[in-house]
């Protein structure tokens, strides 16, 4: 029976284990395999001397990252990793890896990100790489689950949509028979629309795709958002229920992936609650401090004020009452100062995570907002609809996937938190 490399004890006395062959190492009298699954890395050894002439011959033949099956005795030895080894008594090559490899699996020679992310399925394979998609994948689930259990309801909303969430050319078309369509930026039209059917609390965890332009480390054109609306809730609700789900994402993963974390390097801290909550004009005060390009009021926060900010907060914060002429148009103003929204951003000391705010429920605000913004509402008539017949009050936001994992893992670059990505230049793989 075959068996995870991981479940490889010194105590094993036999096992069959199956796997790449991550570096082959000839000493003369000794060879020496390191094999690789997704639990481990085992050391085979052959003693040439020892071993079956067949064994010998297909030794000969292994290439690094060739997958091949070996059947042996397990015996402890110090220096092995995992203090284990298997001294093989069959060896077959499943499949032969040609030569050279376009990348260097055991990273003993570096490769550009570009050079491995051209050949993804291979770097995927590096024990590193692995542990970050390891830790996304808990990440989510973790996540989901714990919007289940604050009873929302998981729900799918369509990619696919006639009209700009928020305006803007900031959209990718598509050719949809005779119709104009578009890929679409955010579920928010279609998760507050759910409020109205009186679902009360929504999640959903999909693609959102945006047409921008962008060249940095830190965006792409289509990226895994987590989005959350909830009925009879303000903006306050939602920041405490956001504020619970990143302590709970942290302690699931500081628990469940600490071989992952240690691969990686990293000592994981979970947040402190409550996280501190910034007004947007103090915020502008703290940053013109430290950055040369000054904010005034209304001017969006560039990345230099983002770290500047998160340096003197030095943990996850929110900045809060945003000025409502540059928020979307479906933001709440506050009654006594409309000049101000209800709306909130919540930030790494690195960046912004997420971004939220309480909705308009009332249909004629509402439509008066989208004009003020320079949109036409009956492009919005299937969003405004429902706002006509018995909306409640709801609130609401987005977290970027890849920027959670990005943050919490101090990657460099957001690509390295999705296999695939797709930005202004890359297409494939």
């Amino acid at each position: 029976m075959r068996l995870p490399i991981q479940a490889v004890t010194p105590e094993t006395e036999s096992a069959e284990i199956v796997g790449w062959v991550h570096e082959v190492r000839d000493l003369g009298g000794l060879s020496f395999f390191l094999i690789r699954d997704r639990t481990g890395i085992i050391q085979v050894t052959i003693p040439k001397k020892k071993v079956p002439a067949e064994i010998l011959d297909t030794a000969r033949n292994v290439s690094r990252e060739s997958v091949v099956r070996v059947q042996g005795r397990v015996k402890a030895i110090e220096k092995a990793p995992g203090g284990r080894e298997i001294v093989p008594e069959e060896l077959e090559i499943i499949s032969t890896a040609e030569s050279p490899l376009p990348l260097d699996v055991a990273e003993k020679v570096p490769a550009e990100l570009d050079t491995r992310l051209d050949s993804r399925f291979l770097d995927a394979r590096k024990p590193r790489v692995r542990a970050i998609f390891f830790i996304r994948s808990a990440v989510t689930s973790s996540a989901t689950a714990f919007l289940a259990s604050r009873g929302c309801i998981n729900i799918t909303t369509p990619k696919i949509v006639a009209a700009a969430t928020e305006g803007g050319t900031e959209l990718f078309p598509i050719a949809y028979f005779e119709k104009e369509a578009f890929m679409n930026q955010s579920p928010q039209l279609y998760k507050q629309m759910m409020m109205a059917a009186g679902f009360e609390a929504v999640f959903e965890l999909g693609p959102i795709f945006r047409a921008e332009e962008h060249n940095t480390v830190r965006h792409l054109n289509e990226a895994t958002s987590l989005d959350v609306e909830v009925s009879f809730a303000d903006h306050n609700d939602v920041m405490e229920l956001l504020e619970d789900l990143i302590v709970h994402i942290y302690d699931h993963v500081a628990k469940n992936c600490a071989d992952q974390l240690a691969e990686l390097g990293v000592e994981l801290t979970v947040p402190a609650k409550p996280f501190p909550r910034i007004p947007y004009t103090e915020a502008i005060e703290i940053a013109n401090r430290v950055i040369e390009e000054k904010l005034t009021f209304g001017d969006d926060l560039s990345p230099a004020a983002e770290r500047a900010i998160g340096d003197t907060v030095g943990q996850h914060y929110f900045i809060v009452d945003w000025p409502t002429d540059i928020r979307p148009y479906y933001a709440m103003p506050y009654p006594d100062r409309p000049e101000f929204c209800k709306a909130f951003d919540m930030m790494h000391p690195r960046m912004e995570l997420s971004s939220g705010a309480q909705r308009i429920h009332d249909h004629d605000l509402l439509v008066e907002r989208i004009r003020a913004k320079g949109l036409s509402p009956e492009s919005f008539e299937f969003y405004l609809k429902p706002f006509r017949y018995g909306m409640p009050p709801h609130a609401g936001w987005g977290l970027g996937i890849e920027r959670l994992v990005m943050t919490m893992l101090d990657l460099p670059n957001i690509r390295e938190a999705v296999l695939f990505p797709r930005d202004r230049h890359r297409l494939t793989p």
